[in-house]
């Protein structure tokens, strides 16, 4: 990338990649940057100050930035700022209920959810749900456990809350939500980590990274949860291990984009600017 970059977000819109938020060498970085698939270029910039530990998704071809801690902070925000690709313009949507930054986010049947995270106090285990129609928030069932930095996906037509920590404790838990019941289940458990990487992907979820803080080491390990037996296999490892890894889709790959790798770096690390891709052929 052209800036490095921790506890950033990223997602795919337009066929493009766009890194949003994060800290970097010199601070938070403002630059947002737009990938191609062969080169990294400045798109516009984040509204404020700077962002660490923001949740990013996109829906309706627009880009949603929801909360995260102000600049380099532990100080969070319930900010929603929105991005259109297409107009190159920023505006706001209907605040989160309550600040929060560490968490994530995915869409699920039109509608945004936030789980997870953190307040200026502790971790929490609320689930939010954002209705575009309404512009308006409302509560889900939350979390079964209160954690920051777990990696979140929609796998056929569920949302997966997978691994987490709080404090000095890593989770290896995953938790199933089903909407139409409002109800979380238990899925199968990983080795415990926060701040991966996670994507759907050859009809499989696909983990990266992360960090175990136990081991104090940062994490390569490229996960794959088996469909048919429901189990968890390593697959592979990354070229290079690192936390607050950003796993993201772009064509027929997975490119696993920043992150810092120095173990025990806070969201508030300088980051790194690596990024690799990840290709299985069909």
């Amino acid at each position: 990338m052209l800036h490095a970059r921790s506890a950033h977000s990223v997602v795919t819109a337009g066929g493009y990649v766009y890194a949003l938020g994060g800290s970097g060498t010199r601070g938070p970085v403002r630059e947002v940057e737009r990938f191609d698939g062969k080169r990294w270029m400045n798109e516009t910039t984040l509204p404020g100050n700077g962002l660490n530990a923001p949740a990013a998704v996109v829906l309706d071809d627009l880009i949603y930035v929801t909360g995260g801690f102000e600049g380099l902070s532990n100080v969070p925000t319930s900010a929603v700022h929105v991005y259109d690709p297409t107009t190159k313009q920023w505006r706001q949507a209907a605040a989160l209920p309550a600040p929060r930054g560490g968490h994530a986010a995915v869409v699920l049947d039109g509608k945004i959810h936030v789980i997870g995270g953190g307040n200026s106090e502790s971790t929490i285990a609320d689930h939010s749900v954002y209705d575009p129609a309404t512009n308006r928030w409302s509560e889900a069932a939350p979390l079964p456990k209160a954690e920051g930095s777990p990696a979140a996906v929609v796998f056929k037509g569920r949302l997966y809350a997978i691994g987490g920590r709080s404090g000095f404790s890593d989770y290896g838990a995953v938790y199933i939500y089903d909407a139409g019941k409002d109800t979380w289940s238990k899925g199968p458990p990983i080795a415990p980590r926060g701040t991966a990487g996670a994507v759907v992907y050859r009809g499989a979820i696909f983990v990266f990274g992360g960090e175990s803080q136990r081991r104090n080491k940062t994490l390569n390990d490229v996960l794959r949860l088996d469909p048919k037996t429901n189990h968890w296999r390593r697959v592979n490892g990354m070229p290079t291990a690192r936390n607050y890894a950003r796993a993201v889709l772009l064509k027929d790959a997975v490119y696993i984009v920043g992150g810092s790798r120095a173990a025990g770096d806070s969201h508030s690390a300088a980051g790194s600017k690596v990024v690799e891709r990840f290709f299985i052929r069909p």
